[in-house]
């Protein structure tokens, strides 16, 4: 039993031993664990102090960097003052133009404008005056149709018209041709006479209304081939000008070709009014020729009842 106990004593101490040498890895396992618990702490205190902490960055106020640009805007704002110059570029006469056209054409250029305006002015002046002895006509006519079917007889019928009305003309001539159906006239049979004599009167009277017309519808079809002989003609010189200065440049081109095509702008506008006033004069010289053969043929009515027709005498 002694033994025994003298062997668990003998056993227990090497237990006691290891207990001992536990405590002492213990120890060193406390010692390391604290090392590092204030390693961490030392690299977390301050990330949190930084973040918790007002950071300087956001802080800084922007009264300072602020208050440069207002003063650079007070500095700078009389800037508008320089506009001025735009007015006065824009008050400057363009070099290409019309009035460029007439400074540097040469004569052939002056030629053809003057031919453009010739017909323009002619177009005008025969519209406007067309114009007037439709109206007039047209007021003849109401008065031939009041009062010269009134009248007693074709005579005094003609003598209460105007002097200048075509149709005072045209029943002054169905007189005089039934008072001259003798000698070897006397021969035509009187109704063909004063119907010729009419027709003839009233052919006349057309041939006075159409006066012009033929220069309309000339000036219509030849005013647009007149301003492109001058445009081709400009084109030529401006292309001949570029060529010897050597500068193909757009301000170059742009200038000489632009007032070249004023030509042919010139040329429609002389020739559109003409066409235009040519179809408009020929309908109203329809409507008031009408209204002439409608009183031509009623005369000739009259003519024939009121002149006694000759007898033939025969052996």
């Amino acid at each position: 039993m002694l033994q025994d106990r003298a062997g668990d004593r003998v056993d227990l101490a090497p237990s006691r031993q290891l207990s001992g040498e536990d405590m002492l890895k213990m120890t060193h396992l406390t010692a390391f664990a604290a090392v590092v618990s204030l390693a961490v702490a030392t690299q977390l205190l301050p990330q949190s102090a930084l973040a918790q902490a007002p950071q300087p960055s956001a802080t800084p106020q922007p009264a300072p960097a602020a208050t440069p640009p207002a003063s650079t805007d007070a500095a700078t704002a009389p800037a508008p003052a320089p506009k001025a110059p735009a007015a006065k570029a824009e008050a400057i006469e363009n070099p290409y133009g019309f009035q460029a056209l007439l400074r540097g054409s040469d004569l052939v250029a002056k030629i053809t404008l003057a031919i453009l305006a010739i017909m323009s002015m002619g177009s005008w002046y025969i519209i406007i005056t067309k114009v007037y002895e439709q109206a007039k006509m047209g007021k003849h006519a109401r008065a031939a149709d009041k009062n010269f079917w009134k009248a007693p007889s074709v005579r005094e019928g003609a003598a209460t018209l105007k002097k200048d009305s075509a149709y005072r003309f045209i029943a002054e001539t169905g007189i005089e041709a039934s008072g001259k159906h003798e000698g070897m006239l006397g021969n035509v049979d009187l109704n063909n006479w004063i119907t010729m004599a009419i027709q003839r009167a009233i052919d006349n009277v057309q041939s006075r209304t159409q006066d012009g017309l033929a220069f309309l519808a000339t000036v219509g079809s030849t005013a647009p081939f007149v301003g492109l002989f001058g445009t081709v003609w400009g084109i030529v010189n401006a292309l001949t000008a570029i060529g010897i200065a050597g500068q193909a440049s757009i301000d170059k081109v742009a200038g000489p070709v632009g007032e070249a095509l004023i030509m042919t702008a010139i040329g429609l506008a002389v020739a559109v009014p003409a066409v235009l006033g040519y179809n408009w004069l020929v309908r109203r010289n329809k409507a008031a020729m009408d209204r002439v053969r409608s009183f031509g043929a009623d005369l000739h009515a009259v003519l024939l009842s009121t002149t006694p027709q000759p007898t033939a005498a025969r052996g």
